[in-house]
């Protein structure tokens, strides 16, 4: 690349970082160009920019910025680099990213981007050969209903470590693709703050659950506390009734509206009595 090329790419990336309020690192190491073109046209609706430049133009643009602790995240600077910009917040730009991903098969040299654990349960395989197989990468099967079954949850590579060819075939013969195609989000600082790609990983699902779980736990205190709002007057008031009812009862405290209730506890409770002492009704 001509000097004076690269020369306008830096001074293109100073401008941008100095722009944007988010600025992350990712990696596109592995990551075909058809889908790369697709991510970044996807990216652009978006309004949010990626730039791809050598390692070394992009720590130095990022040195030339003045920014709290914006150094921190050319040390993240990795693979086959490129920075991002956007102007929402780094939870929404890393969950835009990762929802645009596809699974993928191992291939022998890749590493695990987290622990791949192969789950228990049945196969679709016939006893045989596979059994030595499997077991060569730490899968202990059993035989039911005339197919293998996997024992137990077993991690066949942990995050980090590099996975073989053995272990490649095994898992493509699983059918389990534990690898993504897509941007691989580094980092991301916002405000003197750097976000590692773990900080950012948020499960909606159980997110979703535990607001929903704090809200039940919020009326539940309120209801116990008799804190009335909108939300809690009707559950206050119907606590209030049965609890009313059940003393009015236990007291025999006859109104209309405890009197068929009394009524019916006495007479359990004379039943109760009579066969207790082996008193025999008088059918007479």
């Amino acid at each position: 690349m001509p000097s004076e090329i690269k020369k306008k790419l830096v001074q293109q990336i100073i401008k941008d970082v100095k722009e944007y309020p988010i600025v992350g690192v990712v990696d596109l190491q592995n990551l075909p160009a058809p889908q790369l073109q697709v991510m970044r046209s996807l990216l652009l609706k978006k309004q949010i920019k990626i730039i791809m430049a050598r390692k070394r133009l992009l720590q130095l643009a990022l040195k030339e910025v003045k920014k709290d602790n914006l150094m921190q995240l050319s040390d993240k600077i990795k693979g086959m680099p490129a920075l991002i910009f956007s102007k929402d917040n780094p939870f929404t730009l890393y969950g835009i990213i990762q929802k645009n991903k596809s699974d993928a098969s191992a291939k022998a040299g890749q590493t695990a981007p987290r622990d791949i654990v192969v789950k228990a349960g049945p196969t679709s395989f016939a006893p045989g050969p596979v059994i030595s197989e499997l077991a060569a990468v730490g899968i202990k099967t059993k035989v039911e209903g005339g197919k293998l079954a996997i024992i137990s949850d077993t991690t066949v590579v942990k995050e980090g470590e590099v996975i073989s060819a053995k272990v490649a075939e095994t898992l493509k013969r699983l059918d389990i693709k534990p690898m993504e195609i897509g941007l691989n989000v580094v980092a991301v600082w916002e405000n003197g703050i750097i976000f590692l790609s773990k900080q950012l990983h948020i499960d909606e699902a159980e997110y979703a659950h535990n607001v929903a779980q704090a809200a039940q736990w919020a009326i539940n205190l309120a209801v116990e506390a008799v804190y009335l709002t909108a939300d809690t007057t009707e559950t206050i008031l119907q606590k209030a009734f049965r609890e009313a009812k059940t003393l009015s009862v236990e007291s025999s405290f006859i109104t209309e509206l405890t009197a068929g209730d009394i009524l019916a506890k006495a007479e359990a409770e004379a039943v109760s009595v009579q066969e207790s002492a082996g008193i025999e009704e008088n059918s007479q």
